[in-house]
């Protein structure tokens, strides 16, 4: 079958087109997808440019979102059968298994139907992000009814699901962005608040919004400096999420007069550390999700696609920045 490869760390350039032996059923668990399209993730550019997250000899495919038609089932797959269109977050943390080629097994648990209404761009784009938010939000903060949840770079792929899970839950929105241009669209999305980091003060913008009291839940999804910056707007017994390493050089000395919560966010650690009954509660989440979206709730906006060859262009359009929305592979053209 026809896959894009690295076959060693690198820029762009390092990701090419190769034939590589298409994946068969291994376990009665196991189902076979023909994919039509990928999500291109920041962790893919990051695999891509650090190596493989798990140890492995011959070729890597990327691509951890996928979308496509079930081929093959195992013996002991019941919940979908072939011929049904569906979309999951599995492989391209390493080795031949990801979404950036024509066919990938997954196994049933990370799996869901198709919702109603989504095409298969939007399926392709949203199961990362879409895990993330939800992880962030309901499993690590415990978001509830009438809370203020602060989101940082509420215009990009994990930012704009995140709004839309927090506004379904019943909260009210801040979000940072980057442009005058975004207020509009994240203000579509629900978001009461859009604060322009790079001409207003946070500070000052999030105690004008919540009366001085701070935010109950901020979700950081940029960075070190984000993050600690983040700490003097929370509320008093806040819940501060991270998706990234808040750096060494660390000053808690706020948070803890603050008594805040503070938890990291990675939704790749049930593949990475093959934790079953947390792969099967992702799988859960996607429906939760599926809900939503045939509900009219959420939306995945999907801004550039690139034929699956271009895949070194996508990755470079990723990394220029500046992007709403997310990026996706066509594999069936």
């Amino acid at each position: 079958m026809k896959a894009i490869v690295m076959t060693e760390p690198g820029g762009a350039e390092v990701l090419h087109p190769a034939p590589i032996e298409a994946p068969g059923i291994e376990s009665p668990h196991d189902v076979l997808v023909r994919v039509q399209a990928a999500g291109v993730n920041p962790v893919d550019t990051k695999i891509r440019a650090r190596g493989p997250m798990r140890p492995v000899d011959g070729p890597t495919v990327l691509g951890c979102d996928g979308a496509g038609v079930v081929e093959a089932t195992g013996a002991e797959v019941t919940r979908v059968r072939p011929g049904d269109a569906v979309w999951y977050c599995s492989g391209g943390l390493g080795g031949p298994r990801g979404n950036y080629a024509e066919l990938n097994v997954v196994d049933e648990s990370l799996l869901q139907p198709l919702p109603q209404g989504m095409d298969i761009d939007q399926a392709a784009a949203a199961p990362l992000v879409l895990l993330t938010a939800w992880e962030a939000l309901h499993d690590r903060a415990g978001i509830k009814p009438g809370q203020q949840v602060l989101i940082h770079g509420g215009a990009g792929g994990v930012g704009h699901v995140a709004i839309q899970l927090a506004v379904a839950a019943g909260a009210r929105v801040a979000t940072t962005i980057s442009h005058p241009d975004k207020a509009d669209y994240v203000h579509r999305l629900g978001a009461e608040c859009a604060i322009n980091y790079r001409e207003e003060s946070l500070p000052e913008a999030v105690a004008d919004w919540t009366q001085g009291r701070g935010v109950d839940i901020a979700l950081d999804t940029v960075g070190p400096e984000v993050f600690r910056q983040t700490i003097p707007v929370m509320a008093l017994y806040g819940d501060l999420v991270t998706l990234l390493d808040p750096g060494p050089a660390l000053d808690l000395s706020e948070a803890r007069q603050r008594n805040l919560r503070l938890s990291l966010e990675l939704m790749l650690t049930p593949q990475v550390r093959g934790i079953p009954e947390a792969m099967a509660h992702q799988g859960w989440i996607l429906g939760q999700c599926a809900e939503l979206i045939t509900q009219g709730r959420l939306r995945i906006d999907v801004t550039e696609r690139f034929a699956l060859d271009q895949a070194g262009d996508a990755h470079r359009r990723l990394e220029a920045g500046g992007l709403t929305g997310k990026l996706v592979l066509r594999i069936d053209g």
